[in-house]
């Protein structure tokens, strides 16, 4: 491992539709040219399992941003738009937590959004968003699917997900998925 070797990977791919959401990432952590997790677990639950966020970017700066959202949420009771809006705020001006590499997506039974260090706050317009390196796999799958199947979302995304694995060499298919109905 060299200085600018440095972590790639992850695929999340969130797709809302009807009364559900689900969201998915893969387990690949890669560090330059070598794979050195395959089981990671990049999508989970928080705030008594109301909200389900998926991360990509730097592991450690990925759960700090996890924690700080859910301190946001406990402030807010549950507010996940509000939530977004204020870690946003401070992810952008706070001297620490602006350094900080990663992406989220966080999705509660009503809303959805992908935030980043640039202060966005972006929720889809199709329902469907992803992050990642495999992201463009993932959702343009996931959009073909949508528009031209009768597939549940669970199913559109585990397919997206697969075909997103296939193509980018940082997304494998240890697979974690998570729905709220």
């Amino acid at each position: 491992m060299t200085n600018n070797d440095t972590f790639h990977g992850t695929t999340i791919l969130a797709m809302r539709r009807d009364s559900s959401v689900v969201v998915a990432g893969d387990g690949q952590v890669t560090l330059g040219n070598i794979v050195t997790k395959h089981k990671a677990k990049k999508v989970r639950r928080i705030y008594h399992d109301k909200i389900i966020t998926g991360f990509a970017g730097a592991t450690a700066d990925a759960l700090t941003l996890s924690e700080k959202l859910e301190q946001k949420l406990e402030r807010y009771n549950g507010n996940l738009t509000r939530a977004c809006v204020e870690l946003a705020r401070d992810w952008r001006t706070d001297k620490y937590l602006r350094r900080l590499e990663a992406m989220m997506i966080a999705a509660d039974s009503d809303n959805t959004y992908l935030l980043s260090g640039n202060g966005d706050v972006i929720e889809p317009d199709d329902g469907i968003i992803s992050i990642g390196s495999g992201s463009i796999s993932a959702q343009s799958a996931a959009v073909a699917l949508s528009e031209n199947t009768g597939l549940s979302p669970r199913e559109i995304v585990e397919k997206a997900m697969k075909i997103a694995g296939d193509l980018c060499i940082y997304t494998n298919h240890h697979i974690t998925v998570e729905e709220i109905s």
